[in-house]
């Protein structure tokens, strides 16, 4: 890093709307169009899901652990959902701390943040401790507050309307 570049920046996309995870992906995909390190944690997704970004983004350099089991209200056992995004954890803190990468995207971290799976006060000393040149983004609806002090942007999402309060189904290419 130069002496005169900028201290990295901290980006949360929250709230109740579609698109929180899908904005963090495009700026997966400029950071990687950079040149940049980037490392990918999801939360709550498991290796059941199948989303076109990871197929991509994989086939671009970029690292992508998912730590989930799937929806909590999918879960047969929350306490093994809680344990593996205690791992997930873990990876994240290390990739935020070991400064490897330029960008790490905490995907649906909100989560088990709110869900007090993992001590939100640690996620939020983690990335305010981070390396200077690491850039993070953390995604997931009902941001807690301090999770929201320490980020440079906050972007909320809002529903005006969705297809699944029709009762339409997820659609390959388009939501995953």
């Amino acid at each position: 890093m130069s002496e005169g570049r900028p201290r990295s920046l901290v980006l949360v996309n929250t709230g109740h709307g579609k698109g929180k995870s899908t904005a963090a992906f495009g700026v997966v995909m400029r950071a990687v169009a950079r040149g940049w390190r980037v490392c990918v944690i999801q939360f709550i997704k498991s290796d059941k899901w199948r989303v076109g970004e990871e197929q991509v983004a994989r086939q671009l350099g970029v690292e992508w652990l998912k730590g989930g089991d799937g929806f909590t209200w999918e879960s047969p056992d929350l306490d093994e959902s809680a344990g593996r995004a205690a791992a997930a954890w873990q990876l994240a803190a290390a990739a935020i701390a070991g400064g490897e990468y330029e960008l790490v995207v905490l995907d649906e971290v909100t989560y088990p943040i709110n869900y007090g799976w993992i001590d939100g006060g640690a996620v939020v000393g983690a990335i305010r401790d981070r390396p200077a040149h690491v850039y993070v983004v953390a995604t997931g609806r009902d941001a807690p507050p301090e999770l929201i002090d320490v980020a440079d942007t906050v972007t909320e999402m809002v529903k005006v309307k969705h297809v699944y309060d029709r009762g339409v189904r997820a659609r390959r290419g388009i939501d995953f």
